[in-house]
């Protein structure tokens, strides 16, 4: 009798290195549950075939947009652009995999950025599911702030000192902590939540995060959408998988080696996030300062005049600091010398650091990075946010000082240790993630 293929699954990721990490591990907890993948995407920043991936298939949406236009555009309306550029093509390709699988392609799994996904299933009748690889709360902001075009909600973010307020229906969430980009005006942050918003007609919502770090925010959101809510991560912990757009240092791991327990601060600011020369010296000197061990990822193209910084920096940080240009994070965070970790507070980022158990400093540059922070220090209690247009090496010194030394860093570590043995009891077979994601791969089976 001849073998019934595999249930075909269709993943749109956004082509930015946190939202392809969270969309590639998706993809590899499906495929060990039995279903092929073929990963759809867009010419700019275009997946390599990688140990991880070898079964999986790609096709390219063609007519994307280049890394000029990306840098030229910024961020959010690089976004709404390809989002324009990319739907006819993206039919093209689902015709194809029709033509070629027929009724074995079961539906077509698109980030919540990626909408034109979603209409493109449309037009042949598959079933769409969008993925939210951020966390729940920030898709509730999101979605609230792109319901009107004339939203009260963000009229306080128009006069001066009225940021700093609560607001009401998302304590303990000020204005200034709501989802918007360091790359583009509000208008332009509006137009893609309202575009994103507007579009939605799919089946479900599955999400990276975990029902014991956001109950409320995902309660809301099943309220809000009226449509079934998986949360199935984090997913890093349900299929280890490495990926990463920019290649990984090993010498961190071998400096680590020679760390004394719990000791080292281990500093990341993620894949877009840039600064200022003098903030960057402000920071190496408070590191400094603070008499702490640290290992410090300073990415190319995150600071201007890298090479004038370079000298300055190897003089501050070169008694107690190791510097790389980018790290394996998830083994560094699970590195018996790592006691902290100073982040942009990304989403994948935040994950990997409470499911290691490992506190946090707090910096966010932009979007739903400020959301993320803001729970980390005022919910869950095991971050300490750094806040202020320009960093100061007193501010960073007290910070991972407070952090790494002081009485309320152990208590935020033993926080931090609490919530790492209820998100790996989530992810265990019985919990409440892993039983997500297996009611999520009934939900493809059925199809």
């Amino acid at each position: 009798m001849e073998e019934k293929a595999a249930k075909r699954v269709v993943l749109v990721p956004v082509p930015a290195q946190g939202h392809l990490t969270a969309m590639m591990q998706l993809g590899k907890a499906l495929y060990l549950k039995g279903f092929s993948i073929t990963v759809a995407q867009t010419e700019f920043n275009h997946l390599s075939p990688s140990d991880d991936f070898p079964d999986f298939s790609a096709v390219t949406i063609l007519g994307g947009l280049s890394e000029t236009e990306f840098k030229n555009l910024g961020p959010v309306e690089f976004l709404i652009k390809l989002n324009v550029v990319c739907e006819e093509s993206f039919k093209g390709c689902l015709g194809q995999l029709l033509q070629q699988h027929g009724n074995d392609v079961a539906c077509v799994i698109y980030d919540e950025i990626m909408y034109f996904a979603e209409a493109a299933a449309m037009d042949f009748n598959l079933p769409s599911v969008i993925f939210s690889t951020m966390s729940a709360t920030s898709f509730l902001c999101r979605s609230l702030m792109g319901r009107l075009n004339d939203n009260p909600l963000l009229d306080p973010l128009e006069e001066p000192g009225e940021e700093d307020k609560l607001i009401p229906e998302l304590y303990p969430l000020r204005y200034k902590d709501l989802p918007t980009s360091a790359f583009a005006p509000l208008e332009s942050s509006l137009k893609l939540y309202m575009k994103a918003r507007d579009k939605r007609s799919a089946s479900l919502v599955i999400i990276n995060t975990s029902s014991c770090l956001e109950s409320s925010s995902l309660e809301w959101m099943r309220q809000d959408l009226q449509a079934p809510i998986y949360p199935i991560g984090p997913l890093h912990m349900a299929a280890s998988a490495s990926f990463s757009l920019l290649e990984e240092g090993r010498s961190c791991i071998e400096w680590l080696n020679k760390q004394a327990e719990s000791s080292v601060i281990y500093i990341s600011l993620g894949s877009l996030a840039w600064m200022e020369h003098k903030d960057m010296v402000e920071m190496a000197w408070g590191l400094a300062n603070s008499k702490q061990p640290f290992l410090w990822v300073i990415r190319p193209g995150s600071v201007p005049n890298p090479e004038s910084l370079s000298e300055e920096l190897n003089g501050i940080v070169s008694e107690r600091g190791h510097i790389v240009k980018w790290a394996p994070q998830k083994e560094v965070l699970s590195h018996s010398a790592v006691g902290g970790f100073w982040s942009h507070c990304g989403w994948n980022s935040t994950v990997e650091s409470i499911s290691e158990g490992v506190p946090m400093i707090c910096r966010p540059f932009s979007g739903d990075q400020k959301v993320t922070a803001r729970y980390l220090e005022r919910v869950w209690r095991i971050g300490i946010q750094l806040e202020g247009e320009e960093l100061k090496r007193g501010d960073v010194e007290r910070a991972v000082r407070m952090l790494m030394a002081d009485e309320e860093g152990v208590m935020m570590k033993k926080r931090a240790l609490c919530l790492k043995e209820k998100i790996e009891a989530s992810a265990r077979s019985g919990g409440s993630s892993h039983n997500s994601l297996n009611e999520f791969a009934d939900f493809i089976n059925a199809l």
